[in-house]
């Protein structure tokens, strides 16, 4: 007997069998390109930006020279309080090729960006074995509004090339009939995964629950192959570790909370990625999420993550992959979660990977769905492909071009730091550091006294922390002096600055 069109068209969610296909038609790979290259093309326009663009290019020796003592230095020393030595080396590579031109800088993040959005559709049509959900997926991570970040800023080059390697690390190890040969080249892309960024960290915990809830691989058996991996990621953090001393610039409210603090924090913080992720609005460089008072958004979102987790426990031996790709979106989230302390609570460019198995659920439930709705409306074969087809094409055209739509829209914010600032002071004008920063970006372009103004309006009205005040008054002395020196060069003050409530958004 057939079984049943529903049972037939079961969702690739719902098995572990093995999955060998990694096949994707040389449309998809022409199209998904096409795409992300007519979305990001106007980057090639855009201008460094005075936010670690400075310390990773414009004011870095290490990047100046192929000398070999200078390749030494790149190989052993810290570089903005990170180890990245093929990051710094990347960056040596574009200086040699494009000198101090932002261009070339930014054609090089759009190509790994691209780089990557094949990487991804490669490994997820090879886990869903499904073309369709691979496509989707890619293409949302390829145009997604939160990635503008990473790609149109030229000092997350590091999360870019890391990924570059991840991802051909994870096509590796994330095979169901993987041999050992896969697992030394997993293995290889693991190492320059690591010197390229931290983050890489979390692979290893990435394939052990692979193949535990994917693979039915019991831990004992697991658990030893990554043991070598496990000790370069201890060797990484090691010296990593020792490096993260300072605590300059970002927003620091959050340093003096206690462990469970930031728990209950990121508890709400990474709902909040999930409905970034569905809608895109009021992005920004830096955020200011609610630290006090939280106790009910806490409560409500920790039930709600319990809730999850307890469905993925629930379901794991019927929907592996779901399970999986929900274990594996908090461990790609963990190195941004503060549970190491960093300077920012959260930030667009913390989504990059995670966001993979956000697109990768959604497709797959788009997918489910579609044939559903195929089984119950159609009666023969041919007509339910077309009804599964229609369905499925349509959510996901309308969901990839409508975030492409919005990605065109909020690109141009990144266009250099004047209008990067500008838009943060319209979002966050409550954050001292924002007003810091977009002085910076008004001192360089000449608006001295503009920027002064700005920074004693921050001095009285936005409550700065100690090292913030400090380098406000420092900026506020030296930037005196320069007007002073060159007062010709002065740009004049618009007519309507006396407005400060209107020139300052929020002030």
């Amino acid at each position: 007997m057939d079984a049943s069109p529903a049972a037939s068209h079961a969702s690739n969610l719902e098995t572990a069998r093995p999955l060998h296909t990694e096949k994707v038609s040389r449309f998809s790979l022409i199209g998904l390109l096409g795409l992300l290259v007519a979305v990001y093309w106007p980057v090639l326009q855009f201008d460094f930006v005075n936010w670690d663009d400075p310390w990773y290019v414009l004011n870095n020796p290490l990047i100046t020279s192929w000398h070999p003592y200078n390749l030494w230095r790149i190989a052993t020393e810290f570089n903005v309080k990170n180890y990245a030595p093929l990051t710094t080396l990347s960056l040596l590579i574009d200086h040699t090729l494009f000198g101090k031109s932002p261009g070339g800088y930014h054609l090089m993040n759009v190509v790994l960006h691209g780089v990557n959005a094949v990487l991804v559709l490669l490994l997820v049509t090879r886990l869903t074995d499904n073309p369709s959900i691979g496509l989707a997926t890619a293409a949302l991570f390829a145009v997604h509004p939160l990635q503008i970040e990473t790609v149109a800023w030229v000092s997350s080059r590091k999360t870019l090339l890391c990924s570059v390697f991840m991802l051909a690390s994870g096509r590796c190890w994330l095979r169901p009939d993987r041999i050992g040969r896969d697992e030394l080249r997993g293995t290889v892309w693991l190492a320059l995964a690591l010197l390229t960024k931290a983050a890489a960290i979390v692979l290893p915990p990435i394939v052990l629950a692979y193949d535990v809830v994917v693979r039915r691989k019991t831990i004992a058996d697991a658990l030893p192959r990554q043991l070598v991996p496990g000790f370069l990621c201890f060797l990484l953090l090691r010296i990593t570790m020792s490096a993260q001393n300072s605590v300059m610039g970002g927003v620091r409210g959050h340093l003096g909370m206690s462990k469970l603090q930031i728990l209950g924090i990121d508890s709400v913080i990474v709902w909040k990625y999930v409905g970034m992720l569905a809608w895109p609005s009021g992005l920004s460089v830096l955020y200011d999420p609610p630290t006090e008072g939280m106790l009910l958004p806490i409560a409500l979102s920790s039930l709600a993550w319990i809730s999850v987790g307890i469905i993925c426990w629930k379901t794991w031996q019927r929907l592996p992959l779901l399970s999986w790709s929900v274990i594996t979106w908090f461990l790609l989230l963990f190195p941004v979660l503060n549970f190491f302390p960093i300077t920012t609570l959260m930030n667009d460019r913390y989504m990059y990977l995670p966001c993979i198995s956000a697109f990768g659920l959604a497709s797959g439930a788009v997918v489910w769905l579609s044939r559903e709705i195929a089984d119950r409306v159609a009666s023969s074969t041919c007509a339910r492909g077309r009804v599964n087809a229609l369905v499925t094409g349509g959510i996901g055209v309308a969901a990839v071009f409508g975030y492409a739509s919005v990605t065109s829209s909020y690109l141009p914010v990144w266009r250099d730091g004047l209008s990067l600032w500008e838009n943060a002071v319209e979002r966050v004008p409550q954050l001292p550091v924002v007003q810091i920063q977009w002085a910076d970006a008004l001192h360089d372009s000449g608006q001295i006294e503009r920027g002064i103004v700005v920074l004693e309006e921050t001095l009285q009205l936005r409550e700065p922390d100690e090292p913030d005040r400090q380098r406000i008054e420092e900026r506020i002395s030296l930037w005196h002096g320069e007007v002073r020196l060159h007062p010709q060069d002065e740009v004049k003050l618009p007519a309507d600055w006396e407005n400060r409530e209107i020139l300052l958004k929020g002030i």
